[in-house]
């Protein structure tokens, strides 16, 4: 049993593509069911036999909006496994009037073929979404005063992939009452305008015409940095002090007194 809508409309799909016309397009599927009101059916339930008999006498159907047509197909009570069409309509013939979107339970009547009078469809708030497209269809002046409004407007086919929505600008084009963005030129200056001539540099940083670069002047002579105060510096032209000679350090070999580290003999 499917319970999952992607899988009830996958199969609905699959059902009708056996039998549409070539170029056909699958655009909303909604689950439907006859009979009373839901909400009057579960106060009837009570009652003995009468809730048994409303469910025996009500019906299930699949409603498939196409590009061209409002397609129903029966649906089987136990699995909801769509069965044959039981009527195509034309989109600008769809025979359905006193819909009613409400919060749970919406509803619709049709004049089904061969029925001397409409029958109702109950649709439940999970399909919504589903109904709000197949509302692009309703013929003018067929829905409830009192319903909710629709997401899509009515009375207007619905777009195809790629199109807007009604109402809505082609991509590119701004948006009413909003000014439009101008076209990219490029990357360069406006068309039929040239360039700004280009400015020399000052003429502090360039050398007069026709004369080379100033040679670069040479360093001055080092100068010997002043002495510290308290410190000792030789006098100029003297060599240093001579250097002691290399004696060990106390307790190395060669040093008299002491051989090895202290304490070892």
């Amino acid at each position: 049993m499917a319970f999952l809508r992607a899988k009830q409309k996958a199969q609905v799909i699959e059902k009708l593509s056996q039998v549409a016309p070539p170029g056909e397009t699958f655009i909303a599927c909604v689950h439907a069911e006859s009979g009373p009101s839901p909400w009057l059916a579960a106060a009837l339930g009570e009652i003995p036999l009468v809730g048994l008999i409303i469910v025996l006498t009500r019906r299930y159907y699949f409603l498939t909006l196409t590009n061209s047509h409002v397609v129903i197909n029966s649906a089987n009570r136990w699995n909801n496994r769509p069965g044959d069409v039981v009527a195509a309509f034309p989109r600008h013939a769809f025979p359905v009037n006193r819909v009613k979107r409400a919060s749970i339970w919406s509803s619709m009547y049709i004049q089904m073929p061969g029925n001397s009078s409409p029958t109702r469809l109950n649709i439940h708030r999970i399909w919504r979404a589903e109904m709000d497209q197949l509302s692009a269809a309703f013929p003018p002046g067929s829905i409830d005063p009192s319903s909710q409004p629709f997401d899509t407007p009515q009375g207007q086919g619905y777009p195809m992939p790629g199109q807007p929505m009604p109402g809505q600008p082609m991509p590119g084009q701004p948006m009413p009452g909003q000014p439009g963005i101008p076209s990219q030129q490029g990357f360069g200056a406006p068309q039929g305008q040239p360039y700004p001539p280009q400015q020399p540099y000052p003429a502090a940083h360039a050398a007069p015409q026709g004369q080379p670069y100033p040679a670069p002047q040479a360093y001055p002579p080092a100068q010997p940095y002043p002495p510290q105060p308290g410190a000792q510096v030789p006098p100029q032209s003297q060599p240093y002090p001579p250097q002691v000679p290399n004696v060990p350090y106390p307790g190395q070999p060669g040093q008299p007194g002491q051989q090895g580290y202290p304490g070892q003999r």
